[in-house]
């Protein structure tokens, strides 16, 4: 008690970032609705009570991780994405490993996730899920075009369907790894998943034959 009375103050924004460090440790290795405020205090090093003065409760320090998330993982498949415009399929599935890698990093977020997604009825962090997902594809739609563009895609896929069974491919490995309790599984396997995903999408030298 007396290690957590003579922490030194933090301003509110690096306790925060503390607590969000912790969250997403901890999810990594429990179901996330187990983690309490106590738990949060106890890895950050500070007192229960403290933890309320950075965050109003535990639901914004749930939504204050799927920001973190959101923003983290934009940058890195956005980065991913570099070179769309001169060779989208390698773009693609710079993409595709960029998101596998970031859940093998950060195990805890697809329990978050998927949790929260079984509750019944709209919640804020539902919502912060769908906005994260609408960006996510619409980087997928913007490379997906250029890929059809350069004549990689068949000119008759369904673009939006293919964003579909793309991120559909990368949360089928994470939902199998975390059954398997193995998460870095997915390092092996994603490869392999990518390739049968590209061959699905792209085009056949036929294809674009007669095309002007």
């Amino acid at each position: 008690m007396e290690i957590l009375d003579k922490a030194p103050k933090q301003r509110t924004e690096v306790r925060q970032a503390a607590l969000v460090e912790a969250a997403l440790l901890l999810a990594a290795q429990r179901s996330p609705a187990d983690i309490t405020t106590a738990d949060l205090a106890r890895a950050v090093g500070i007192s229960q009570g403290a933890v309320f003065k950075h965050f109003a409760s535990k639901e914004t320090i749930w939504l204050a991780v799927l920001d973190w998330v959101a923003e983290t993982l934009m940058v890195r498949l956005q980065s991913a994405a570099k070179g769309a415009e001169q060779a989208a399929l390698p773009a693609l599935r710079a993409v595709f490993l960029a998101h596998v890698d970031f859940v093998m990093n950060y195990p805890g977020v697809p329990r978050l996730i998927f949790q929260e997604l079984q509750r019944p009825g709209d919640t804020a962090l539902k919502s912060r899920v769908r906005g994260l997902m609408q960006r996510y594809r619409q980087l997928l739609l913007t490379v997906l075009q250029q890929a059809q563009t350069q004549q990689a895609l068949r000119l008759d896929i369904d673009l939006q369907a293919s964003a579909v069974l793309f991120i559909g491919s990368v949360q089928g490995l994470v939902m199998q790894a975390m059954m398997a309790d193995d998460v870095q599984s997915m390092a092996t396997q994603a490869p392999g998943v990518f390739t049968i995903l590209q061959h699905g999408l792209q085009c056949q030298p036929s294809d674009f034959q007669g095309a002007p």
